[in-house]
């Protein structure tokens, strides 16, 4: 049972230090809704989430009305769209047009975004999986909500450069089609190495399909509560920031659950799993870098940045379990430019560069998130920057993801004004020595040796 002064202390971790519910996503299984004639299909689709979500919004705002506990999105997933169109889509024009079917649908019911417009592709490419991929750039210019993500490789299977390869020109071509709005399009698309089924943060959100028919997922965040209760430590031992930390992130977590819980009760939708990542905001105060500096860094990208991501992310990890039934989806401290506003005065201060940033990605729960790069950049660049990360998550076991915005039309030094929950992002260099030779080869770079474990 939660006291009085708990309470009190949750009341506070809302008020003052940026304490929310990131998202309710509700994940919505579409396999029943394949059919080979594609008005049809789209029709079941329309009808399927529209029927399921009706109530989603208006609950999530219940709940945080009732409770007191901002409830920032609603969302769904849905089963990754080239499974579902493969019998119906012969072109990219059909699957573009299940993609604004979504976007009709996340309209109607009302939620944020929409995410599953998505291919698995971490060992091969079927024909329908290479037909979405290429429609991504079209379908992404032609809605407002709908969320894209490709998962080019695993621990299991290693990883697809075909598809890699082919990213790296989608990332670019979906910059060009959007570049009259920022390049927003890029924002809205994720390329994954051991995607979770079952992570409930955009854009990389889809439901898998070894999920139930519905399911409920919730992503809590609390950078200003981590950074708040650091503050009271100051100059401790690593034994008391690792406490702190593991404590402030169960209190955490435990918001996140009675929501779920309460989510799951009112749509009668059983509850998934609980998302334990710190999630920034362009928010002052609620920050992850501003968490890494009040360990003790000068600012973050100094040396022993790396250490104490680790470190943070490890305790969050162990404060979050003790407090949710089931854990899951991307679980840790996202690390994204454009929507941390102290990694933007990071890199905008000189301390923090991409290949600091992909060091860091070896022990944070996602990956090269939301970084703008130079409109000029290559697709073979984009590409071998994919690999790398992707390799990353492959030797390491771990879900790792890029999300790069190719600014066209602008150059290292200028900034990509998004907005909202996006931010702003400084445009980082990349390097200008070519990949090419290396990006080109056909096939997979195969599974490392330690994921024969059969």
């Amino acid at each position: 049972m939660i006291n009085i002064f708990e309470a009190s202390e949750t009341n506070n971790m809302i008020e003052n230090e940026n304490l929310d519910v990131r998202t309710i996503t509700m994940g919505i299984s579409l396999l029943d809704c394949i059919d080979s004639n594609l008005d049809r299909m789209n029709s079941k689709i329309y009808d399927k989430i529209t029927t399921q979500a009706r109530n989603l919004v208006r609950t999530g705002e219940e709940i945080s009305k009732e409770f007191g506990i901002p409830i920032v999105n609603k969302r769904i997933s849905v089963t990754p769209i080239a499974l579902i169109g493969g019998a119906a889509c012969r072109t990219p024009e059909d699957f573009v047009s299940v993609a604004e079917t979504l976007d009709r649908a996340a309209h109607d019911v009302g939620v944020n975004f929409l995410g599953g417009y998505s291919a698995l592709v971490s060992k091969g490419m079927t024909k329908a999986d290479e037909l979405l991929i290429r429609s991504i750039p079209m379908a992404l210019a032609r809605t407002e909500l709908v969320c894209s993500s490709v998962n080019v490789g695993s621990t299991r299977t290693g990883i697809n450069m075909d598809a890699v390869k082919l990213m790296g020109e989608v990332v670019r071509s979906t910059a060009e089609a959007t570049k009259e709005n920022d390049c927003l399009g890029c924002a809205k698309l994720v390329i994954f190495c051991n995607a979770p089924d079952d992570n409930p943060f955009m854009a990389g959100a889809f439901h898998g399909v070894t999920e139930a028919d519905a399911v409920i997922n919730v992503g809590v965040s609390g950078p200003g509560v981590v950074k708040a209760a650091l503050e009271k430590v100051r100059g401790e031992s690593f034994e008391v920031l690792c406490e702190t930390i593991k404590k402030t992130a169960f209190k955490v977590t435990r918001v996140g659950q009675l929501v779920a819980q309460e989510a799951s009760r009112r749509l009668n939708v059983p509850f998934g799993i609980i998302d334990l990542s710190l999630a920034p905001t362009p928010a002052v105060g609620d920050s992850v870098a501003d968490i890494l500096e009040e360990m003790g860094l000068e600012s973050t990208g100094a040396p022993g940045t790396t250490a104490a991501l680790a470190l943070l992310n490890d305790q969050v990890k162990k404060g979050g379990l003790m407090a949710s039934h089931y854990v899951g989806g991307l679980s840790g401290a996202f690390i994204p430019v454009s929507e941390d506003q102290g990694m933007i005065n990071a890199v905008n201060r000189g301390s923090l560069h991409i290949e600091k940033l992909e060091a860091m990605t070896c022990v944070c729960s996602v990956g090269l998130d939301m970084i703008a790069i130079p409109g000029d950049t290559k697709s073979t660049t984009i590409s071998g920057i994919i690999a790398d990360e992707m390799a990353i998550g492959m030797i390491n076991c771990k879900t790792t993801a890029v999300r790069l915005i190719p600014a066209i039309g602008k150059k290292e030094g200028d900034t990509l004004e998004f907005g909202g929950l996006l931010g702003s992002a400084p445009i980082m260099p990349v390097s200008r020595f070519s990949c090419d030779g290396f990006v080109n080869r056909t096939g997979r770079i195969p599974a490392p040796v330690h994921s024969f474990k059969n």
